[in-house]
């Protein structure tokens, strides 16, 4: 009776896991299927009371005449070229920032290594005035270089963090047998420990890559310049100055923005979830 009982209530209770989890699904997942619903929706379809989530009349005019309205061919290429460019800088860098601390010790390395992971602890607002003077005396302001160079340099704490927990899982054995045939510390890394963290490589890159493709605040704040402006700054043009704002145009290009994202991010998932796990990160 016990038995059956206990069956009972774990049946009970992976069955009432599962609802809560469609439940929380449901709710993450609505404002998407939301944005994908009104790209497809007339203006008439959009503002009819009461609202509907399937169209009632599904049409291509929002992308063709969103793609039109605005010049979202040089946004997207504008994005591409500043996200390919700040996410190999953050993956490069963060990695070799990383050996170096787990693989040099001296008498400043904890403190180093404390005073880095205390700069994940500032608010970017803190860092942001002095950032922009910098930027500004050097001539840089309304050039893509702000958004770029500070991902090479370092590529962020969280990132080295990642790395950082991934080389100190690798025996110094494979340095010690790679120096003994005559590597140097250079060639240890990139022949021997680099191959070996390509789960984390790919963890960083893909939320490297987010980041960089859906940033609004950096390029908002550097960026002046129509020619220069992303896809993030572009879906701000379908915003009239009176209030109106182009709702559906708007919906098709913020979800024509987001496929590569989710196409990169479908791609690697399995990678991307696996070096969070061999990092130590996992929950």
């Amino acid at each position: 009776m016990r038995t059956r009982s206990q069956k009972k209530t774990k049946l009970m209770a992976r069955i009432l896991t599962y609802v809560v989890l469609v439940i929380a699904a449901v709710i993450c997942l609505f404002p998407f299927i939301w944005m994908v619903s009104t790209s497809f929706k007339p203006m008439s379809d959009i503002y009819s009371m009461p609202p509907t989530l399937i169209p009632k009349h599904s049409t291509l005019e929002n992308f063709v005449e969103g793609w039109k309205g605005a010049n979202f061919q040089l946004y997207f290429k504008n994005t591409a070229v500043i996200t390919f460019l700040a996410t190999v800088g953050t993956v490069l860098s963060s990695s070799v920032v990383a050996y170096g601390f787990a693989r040099f010790q001296s008498r400043l390395s904890k403190i180093l290594f404390m005073v880095l992971l205390g700069t994940m602890m500032l608010p970017t607002q803190v860092t942001l005035i002095p950032q922009y003077l910098l930027y500004y005396k050097l001539g840089m302001v309304d050039t893509i270089w702000p958004l770029i160079i500070p991902s090479w340099l370092g590529g962020g704490a969280f990132n080295i963090f990642l790395f950082i927990q991934f080389f100190r899982t690798l025996p110094k054995e494979l340095d010690e047998a790679a120096e003994i045939d005559g590597a140097n510390s250079l060639q240890v890394f990139t022949r021997i420990l680099l191959p070996a963290v390509k789960p984390v490589m790919l963890a960083v890159l893909v939320m490297a890559l987010v980041f960089n493709w859906n940033d609004f605040f950096n390029p908002l704040i550097y960026l002046n310049s129509n020619d220069k402006f992303t896809i993030a700054i572009g879906l701000q043009f379908f915003k009239g100055s009176q209030g109106n704002v182009q709702v559906g145009q708007m919906m098709s290009m913020a979800l024509v923005s987001l496929l590569p994202v989710l196409v990169i991010f479908a791609t690697c998932q399995k990678y991307f979830i696996q070096g969070i796990k061999m990092s130590g990160l996992k929950g």
